[in-house]
């Protein structure tokens, strides 16, 4: 299979680490190993974050000027595919329909989302573009049953929608983990992170006093996140951000993982402490509970006393959480997945 791929809101080969670009690779990574061979289309990154017309004006007249040379690129590698991951109105797919519908060729989504209350809005070109992205697609990937919602509400006919489970871009299962403190993995940024930062440091209040974290990660709200933690004095170790080897021990040393997901589209960091063997204290919110160990989680209006009942609860055993990793968040599932998709869009 010769594929065509291309990630508008972040490129595989972007220069700073963030869990789009990670995911792109691993989706590369899935459909190398599903048997494809794989190529990066484009670059072109399509974002505009602050609902700028003139910049979404600006960044469609590039597109549009790309895509000749896209297809005669596509015509000599003799793509039998379009693959895009991730867009949305703020980075839709300018590229992918017209090329695949110039070489005549299946177009496929991972990761697309639907946002019609942004049409007439200050993304509107975008969302439009994002929308008829949607409407191209023989089949759009879902990672979580959150986005399945709005993607069957406005699916065309003829449309399939297959559920693709996040996943790690490993085959195998990492070594598991023998500690017994608390661990928390995030950036520390005041959007989205800083909310599941409030909550453990409230949780923790409401375990006992012996109880012991690790927290992995850094950035502009570092500050703030010191402050909450302060009154636990050296029961709170700042970890700093780590490398790939550093986190792996970090979750070696670990006993479970401490992360509310205040705002989180899934989050990879269950799956890679799960993996471990660990235990996930979180709440049970919409993308959050596609990526958790089935088991009862304290619902967001629990707060901090549900999550910490179930850090006092007795954890699920470690081989149940890595073994239901293994059957579904790992390279091979994917690719499986994958493979059987495009078997469905007529790609041999």
């Amino acid at each position: 299979m010769q594929v065509a791929f291309y990630a508008p809101l972040k490129p595989p080969t972007h220069a700073v680490p963030s869990g789009d670009r990670a995911m792109a690779r691993s989706l590369i990574a899935a459909l190398q190993y599903a048997g494809a061979k794989v190529d990066l289309a484009a670059d072109l990154r399509s974002r505009d974050g602050k609902g700028c017309a003139a910049t979404q004006s600006k960044i469609m007249s590039e597109a549009h000027a790309l895509i000749p040379q896209i297809i005669a690129t596509g015509r000599r590698a003799g793509w039998q595919a379009w693959v895009t991951y991730h867009t949305y109105y703020k980075a839709p797919d300018l590229i992918g329909p017209a090329v695949a519908e110039a070489l005549g060729i299946p177009y496929l989504l991972i990761e697309a989302t639907r946002a019609r209350k942004r049409l007439g809005g200050p993304w509107d070109a975008f969302a439009t573009a994002s929308e008829a992205a949607c409407d191209a697609a023989d089949i759009i990937f879902y990672l979580t049953q959150h986005d399945h919602e709005a993607l069957a509400a406005y699916a065309p006919e003829g449309q399939h929608l297959i559920h693709l489970p996040p996943f790690l871009a490993r085959s195998e299962l990492p070594e598991v983990a023998h500690g017994t403190h608390l661990l928390a993995v995030g950036m520390m940024r005041e959007a989205a992170k800083l909310p599941s930062y409030q909550l453990i440091a409230q949780t923790l209040a409401q375990l006992p006093d012996t109880t012991m974290l690790e927290i992995a990660g850094d950035g502009p709200a570092r500050a703030q996140v010191e402050a909450l933690m302060e009154p636990f004095g050296a029961h709170v170790r700042f970890l700093g951000a780590l490398g790939a080897e550093e986190l792996t021990q970090a979750y070696l040393r670990a006993g479970a993982l401490i992360w509310p997901g205040v705002d989180e589209a899934f989050g990879m960091v269950y799956l890679e402490a799960q993996a471990h063997g660990l235990p996930a204290i979180a709440q049970d919110r919409a993308g959050v509970r596609d990526v958790l160990y089935p088991r009862a989680y304290p619902s967001v209006a629990e707060g901090a006393a549900g999550l910490a009942a179930l850090a006092q609860a007795a954890p699920p055993p470690a081989e149940d959480i890595r073994a239901h990793i293994a059957a579904h968040h790992l390279l091979p599932a994917a690719a499986q997945t994958l493979r059987a998709g495009l078997a469905q869009a007529g790609v041999a």
